[in-house]
């Protein structure tokens, strides 16, 4: 029901918590995305990290599977030499997710309604 839904959600920039992004692609295997922290008036914050994420998607029988992971990473030269761990890391993270996903669905199927076994059923 729509009621249940808070009509009062707050659209509140966090202006302590601000980034400039920046997007680098080879425009064939992803992008790296560099997020330099600023300060409300727009300049850059020294007292914060740079944050590099990459993102990367793969080819599925439904179609592309966007797949993301921080870059511990100094600047954009290292993002881009741990660019192909770090992809694989989040894609091997997402396959033992399915993988559980899989298992809980097909324990859902098998097991019986009722734990008390009758012969002939």
């Amino acid at each position: 029901m729509m009621d249940e839904q808070p009509n009062n959600l707050e659209f509140k920039i966090d202006r302590s918590n601000l980034y400039s992004e920046e997007s680098f692609s080879d425009l064939k295997t992803g992008t790296i995305k560099r997020l330099t922290p600023v300060k409300a008036d727009g300049s850059e914050d020294k007292s914060r990290k740079t944050i590099f994420v990459g993102h990367t998607s793969i080819l599925t029988p439904n179609g592309p599977l966007p797949i993301q992971n921080n870059i511990p990473a100094k600047d954009l030269q290292q993002a881009i030499k741990k660019f192909p761990e770090v992809m694989q890391a989040a894609m091997d993270q997402l396959i033992e997710e399915v993988k559980k996903y899989q298992e809980q669905e097909q324990g859902r199927i098998q097991k019986p309604e009722s734990g008390i076994i009758i012969p002939g059923r």
